[in-house]
């Protein structure tokens, strides 16, 4: 038990999938997992562990943002043997070729700062998904015939984001999207051993205006789910 996270020894799986949303974590560990059953509840942020396919597998709710989800993210690897994590959520697309319930694999995350900043000072760090769990994902995404692109997104610290000029830069420099967490969880998972990886929906889209109502995102994650749960066990 940690000062976040209820469960006891032994019931966090090495494999954690990390939504942003608790209920998001509920509805993937009850529609996806088979014997689940809730590990965690402190400040209502949700943890399942289950089964899927007879691997055990964690579904814990990050919260939003760099600072929630890197709570989260130390406390499962650090004092739960976590060794996989992946994130698993909505981003805003920023690319034109980008379309609305495509699935972003993010290769990399660029930020202004994270929570690690800290810790790296003046070094310009450069957080990146786990290659196998990256390549994995990517074969199962095209078994699936599901749109989607591998590359650079950026996580922001902000969600009202009042500068049009960065966006427009990133844009320029080729950025597919715009999210909330990746870069922390990939330098966590640099700093302590493990793998990580971002598998998400584009929800959506900075450029158009257009956006997923709430049963169209549901509908439209399943997808994310099984490519993030494929590429854990590949």
């Amino acid at each position: 038990m940690t000062v976040h996270i209820g469960a006891k020894p032994g019931d966090i799986a090495e494999t954690v999938l990390m939504p942003g949303d608790p209920l998001r974590a509920k509805w993937v560990a009850e529609t996806f997992l088979s014997d689940v059953r809730q590990v965690n509840d402190v400040r209502g942020m949700l943890g399942f562990t289950g089964t899927w396919h007879g691997h055990a597998v964690s579904v814990q709710g990050s919260g939003m943002g760099m600072p929630s989800l890197s709570i989260y993210a130390n406390e499962l690897i650090r004092e739960y043997g976590a060794t996989t994590l992946v994130r698993i959520g909505s981003c805003g697309g920023m690319q034109p070729h980008v379309a609305l319930r495509d699935v972003i694999l993010a290769m990399t995350a660029s930020s202004v700062t994270t929570p690690s900043s800290t810790i790296l000072r003046e070094l310009t760090y450069a957080p990146c998904a786990d290659f196998g769990l990256l390549r994995a994902a990517a074969a199962k995404a095209d078994a699936l015939d599901v749109p989607s692109h591998v590359g650079g997104i950026y996580s922001s610290d902000t969600f009202y984001d009042d500068r049009p000029d960065l966006n427009d830069q990133m844009v320029r420099h080729g950025v597919l999207a715009v999210e909330m967490e990746a870069a922390e969880l990939y330098t966590l998972a640099a700093r302590y051993g493990a793998r990580a990886l971002a598998v998400l929906t584009v929800s959506d889209h900075l450029q158009t205006g257009e956006s997923l109502s709430s049963a169209d995102r549901e509908s439209s994650f399943s997808d994310m789910i099984e490519i993030a749960l494929t590429a854990a066990f590949a």
